[in-house]
């Protein structure tokens, strides 16, 4: 009789963990600060220039490995430019950091925060965020791969949402060959 009634308290306990774990998904926050590279490239009418800026920090959350959301911090005052000499990439990341682009010394980051992810595919997600620059906040809607301990993402932004507005055709007239294009590209590559 000790025997039954032992085995209905194993079975009964097993069945209450399994519907504890089905009711509680595993959720895993995942760093993705080292081994990461965030570059940008903005346009302008006479050609274009690219570089890289730091995460400060940053994770991805996994609900049952499903992608759920994520958060960052972009260190905005390592904007580097890497497709100019040694002379000239100085200047350019001198001006991108000045009152004129993204005035740093005020603004020395930029946050992105994940609100929904949606499964589009396999390993591929459409993903609402809400992006901080300049502590102005938009919404904007991007795609997202993971596949293995990586993921990627492109993102376009308009920096005239976040009062970038230095040779803008859309704030400026007659800036002929000074103009420079208000969208500007983010490529995101994270491992964790």
């Amino acid at each position: 009789m000790k025997k039954i009634i032992l085995n209905i308290s194993l079975i009964a306990s097993l069945l209450l963990f399994q519907s504890f774990i089905n009711e509680n998904p595993l959720v895993e926050e995942k760093s993705v600060v080292t081994n990461s590279k965030i570059v940008w490239k903005g346009y302008k009418v006479t050609g274009s220039h690219e570089g890289t800026i730091d995460l400060k920090s940053g994770s991805l959350t996994f609900e049952d490995e499903k992608l759920t959301g994520g958060e960052f911090v972009l260190d905005m005052t390592s904007i580097k430019c890497t497709d100019l000499s040694e002379d000239y990439a100085p200047k350019l990341e001198g001006h991108l950091k000045s009152e004129d682009f993204f005035s740093t010394d005020t603004y020395p980051t930029a946050k992105l925060k994940i609100t929904k992810a949606k499964s589009s595919g396999k390993n591929t997600y459409k993903v609402k965020a809400d992006i901080t620059i300049k502590e102005i906040t938009k919404s904007i809607k991007f795609d997202v791969s993971v596949y293995g301990k990586k993921a990627t993402a492109s993102l376009t932004i308009d920096r005239t949402d976040f009062n970038v507005k230095y040779g803008s055709g859309s704030y400026f007239d007659g800036l002929k060959d000074k103009l420079i294009y208000d969208d500007f590209d983010i490529v995101i590559d994270l491992e964790f």
